[in-house]
């Protein structure tokens, strides 16, 4: 198992990031590493971090303007060579859909809900990493 795990989280809103960190914890579960959180509050600012590499998984923001967690989840799965996985927090259940559109491996409801987001993101860890469950 790999020392730690490098999750992107893309939100504006500083407490969006916030809730994030605070409902994954250090580890989000005992068979996965710890992560480190590396956050950006813009578009560019993901680019550049998916094109230098070392994400393994990335939480975006649905709500986010002006590049919405959702279209920005599309264009990576297009742009980007061995994508990592996409965790989406969405505005309300229905939209869901949207989720699936954008084609985003999980989707979570905000506010985050801190033990169905950490399950999520320790089940998108444990693919990418090629962890057992």
């Amino acid at each position: 198992m790999q020392a730690t795990a490098t999750v992107l989280v893309y939100s504006d809103d500083a407490g969006t990031r916030e809730q994030v960190r605070l409902a994954a914890g250090r580890r989000p579960a005992a068979d996965v590493p710890p992560v480190e959180f590396l956050e950006c509050a813009t578009l560019p600012a993901v680019l550049k971090a998916l094109d230098e590499g070392g994400v393994d998984v990335c939480v975006l923001d649905g709500e986010t303007v002006p590049a919405g967690g959702m279209g920005v989840c599309r264009q990576i799965k297009d742009e980007i060579f061995n994508c990592p996985p996409v965790l989406l927090l969405i505005g309300r259940p229905q939209d869901a859909w949207l989720a699936t559109w954008s084609r985003a491996d999980a989707a979570a409801t905000l506010p985050v809900d801190p033990v169905e987001f950490a399950d999520s993101l320790a089940a998108l860890l444990r693919g990418r990493l090629g962890v057992d469950a």
